[in-house]
């Protein structure tokens, strides 16, 4: 089924519908042959009605306008103008810019796709006409995009906490404890902030680097003018004190993930307002960008459950649980052989479609092996978000190579981007050395 999926994909069908149309075709091949029992699809209904009805899920559409607003309305941009006056006058000002203002907007929209092609157009420009090396400009570029996976509050966590949840409380079925312990969403944005962070400061640290070691390949912008503390103040205050509401609310129990993604979107939608961009047209356009997106993950996610329960049927979560039982290092070299074929599918497949397909079928293993569900959901978000950087598929490579100049060479992105691949990895070296950097802030603002 998964080579099977590999193939249509490759093809060029959308995947909502690969996955759905490979998972009916296996079940009545399976059905024909009698390997397949049919009554296994009844259960469709149900779960696609769960599916459309949960709470949880309600956040997406919520931070993905929350996210469009923001960058619709040129917030964004006006964002990075202030940070590269500050910063520019500096060496590797530019870049510290980049990824300060990459790490806001991480938080603000959530979408790697929309932060990367943003902060593409609106800064490879200025860069590469200040002298930055072109591998410089575009790695960090590509780098502190995806840092919307990690950061919160990212809709990467919001898909991943849902599922983990169900993974978390079916490992705990299956142990035979019948009162379980549950898993929020808000457990894993706190879980994150500190990882999230801390990549953050790799970056700048790398960055800092490269302008004292190599002053030519990150030279000062000279030529910009330091801007007025009002100014600073008027573009940088608005997103940073939205980002705060919406993170300090889940921190403190005041509201849910859900409860603050509404507080987010009406947030930016007021910020839009004062500036003057919310008309009709740029609330259309706004609308439809919401409506496609959040279209794409629900479909995503109707295929996905079809796909998990053929997949369930022919006894594969089975075939795959006596594979971990019978590994040596038992769950040490389970999660390791997990994370990496997490990682080789996220050249192929978007962390919608992993955390729906593969993140049922292994998540409730891994937990019933004794893994912390937190540092599991932080452990993949962070594997995907390195596979996103890896040539020669990764997905943030695509997506600046469609902005960048033609005088950008593909070889150029790929060499930028290698530092922060490896900054990434130690990342993830780090986490599975020391779990408690994702799981002690959640412990303590819990009160345990």
């Amino acid at each position: 089924m998964f080579v099977m999926i590999c193939v249509v994909l490759m093809l060029g069908y959308p995947v909502a519908f690969s996955l759905a149309g490979t998972a009916m075709l296996f079940a009545g091949i399976g059905i024909s042959l009698g390997h397949f029992d049919a009554s296994f699809l009844s259960a469709l209904p149900s779960r696609l009605y769960g599916t459309i009805t949960n709470v949880t899920l309600v956040a997406v559409p919520l931070f993905v306008l929350m996210g469009v607003l923001l960058e619709k309305s040129r917030i964004a941009e006006e964002l990075l103008g202030n940070m590269a006056a500050l910063f520019g006058r500096r060496r590797g000002g530019l870049g510290f810019s980049v990824i300060l203002v990459g790490m806001l907007l991480a938080a603000s929209t959530g979408i790697v796709g929309a932060t990367v092609v943003t902060m593409g157009l609106m800064s490879l420009p200025t860069m590469l006409k200040r002298g930055y090396d072109p591998s410089v400009a575009t790695g960090t570029i590509c780098a502190t995009g995806t840092l919307g996976q990690i950061i919160p509050p990212s809709i990467a966590l919001v898909l991943l906490g849902d599922t983990l949840s169900s993974a978390y409380q079916q490992a705990q079925l299956d142990l035979g404890v019948f009162s379980p312990k549950t898993l929020s969403v808000g457990d894993l944005f706190i879980g994150a902030l500190v990882p999230g962070l801390m990549l953050v400061c790799l970056y700048l640290l790398y960055m800092a680097f490269v302008a004292f070691a190599q002053p030519e390949r990150a030279p000062p912008a000279t030529d910009l003018e330091a801007p007025s503390m009002a100014s600073i103040l008027k573009g940088l205050l608005p997103p940073v004190a939205l980002i705060l509401t919406v993170l300090g609310s889940i921190l403190v129990g005041a509201a849910t993930p859900t409860e603050a993604a509404g507080v987010g979107a009406l947030g930016a939608a007021v910020m839009a307002a004062i500036k003057g961009q919310l008309g009709v047209g740029r609330m259309g356009e706004v609308a439809r960008e919401t409506l496609k997106v959040t279209c794409m993950v629900f479909m995503i996610l109707v295929g996905a459950a079809v796909f998990s329960l053929v997949f369930r049927g022919f006894g594969g979560d089975d075939l795959i649980q006596e594979f971990f039982a019978e590994l040596p290092g038992g769950v040490i070299t389970a999660t390791f052989i997990v994370m990496i074929v997490i990682f080789l599918l996220g050249f192929i497949l978007d962390f919608i479609e992993i955390t729906f397909v593969v993140v049922p079928i292994v998540g409730p293993i891994l937990l019933a092996m004794g893994v912390d569900p937190i540092w599991l959901g932080i452990m993949i978000a962070l594997n995907l978000q390195t596979s996103f950087l890896t040539p020669p598929f990764g997905f943030s490579l695509f997506y600046l190579r469609g902005v960048a100049p033609p005088s950008v060479t593909t070889a150029e992105i790929y060499r930028g981007v290698a530092p922060y691949i490896a900054l990434q990895l130690l990342m993830l070296a780090l986490l599975a050395c020391w779990p408690s950097l994702a799981t002690w802030l959640p412990a303590f603002v819990r009160g345990q």
